[in-house]
């Protein structure tokens, strides 16, 4: 049960919502936070109730604008029921070696899926990953071992749309056979050259779907509520 008082508390339940979304990364800074959190007010917009977990996430000390902040503002929810608050770590680390650092005790991937709670009536449940897909997510496993245990409806892989991405996309894909994976090119421009060839790319040589706007993203999960 996620402890964050009363009224929070009595608004969860055990089911999963109606779409369950992990979003993962190619690597760190490639915008998850910002993908979910502008996915979650476009899916708001079009009515659907949405929340956010950070199942743990670390930082520097004392920063405001942390990735639960970000998600709370988002989807209308409080930033410790987005990440609780003996999984948010002010090392800027990977979540179990930051609290190793500060000599906390270690995690588990089952630890983290245990307090998945969801408000009453959610349509889609966003689970956010920290870092890459093989990046330390817990003491025992990374994004791969997580998605294994909540076996989510949908993963939304996150690329930066420049140079890089696809070998990036290639090898993250490579690690995740087993799922319903969405590439998603953040920060893509249509002017630039570089972007629409790897647009181009991975469409037509890989065979991949690409969105390149949470617009876009949350038009396509639209539509998997709408016809699963």
């Amino acid at each position: 049960m996620v402890e964050c008082g009363d009224s929070l508390a009595e608004d969860v339940r055990s089911e999963r919502p109606r779409l369950t979304v992990v979003v993962s990364g190619t690597g760190t800074e490639v915008g998850k936070t910002w993908v979910t959190a502008r996915v979650s007010e476009q899916m708001r917009i079009r009515g659907f109730e949405v929340a956010a977990r950070k199942p743990a996430q670390s930082h520097e000390p004392g920063d405001p604008m942390t990735d639960a902040a970000v998600l709370a503002a988002a989807t209308g929810e409080d930033a410790r029921a987005v990440c609780r608050e003996e999984r948010d770590y002010e090392v800027a680390m990977a979540p179990p070696m930051a609290a190793s650092a500060l000599g906390m005790e270690p995690f588990t991937i089952a630890d983290l899926v245990a307090h998945l709670q969801w408000p009453r009536g959610c349509d889609v449940g966003f689970v956010e990953s920290a870092g890459g897909v093989r990046s330390p997510i817990a003491s025992d496993g990374d994004t791969i071992d997580l998605i294994e245990h909540v076996q989510p409806d949908l993963v939304l892989l996150v690329a930066d749309a420049g140079l890089g991405v696809i070998n990036a996309v290639r090898l993250s894909l490579a690690a995740m056979v087993s799922s319903r994976v969405l590439v998603v090119l953040n920060r893509f421009d249509g002017d630039d050259d570089l972007h629409r060839r790897n647009l181009a790319w991975l469409r037509e040589v890989d065979g991949l779907d690409p969105l390149v706007s949470p617009q876009e993203v949350a038009v396509r999960l639209a539509r998997l509520l709408e016809d699963p």
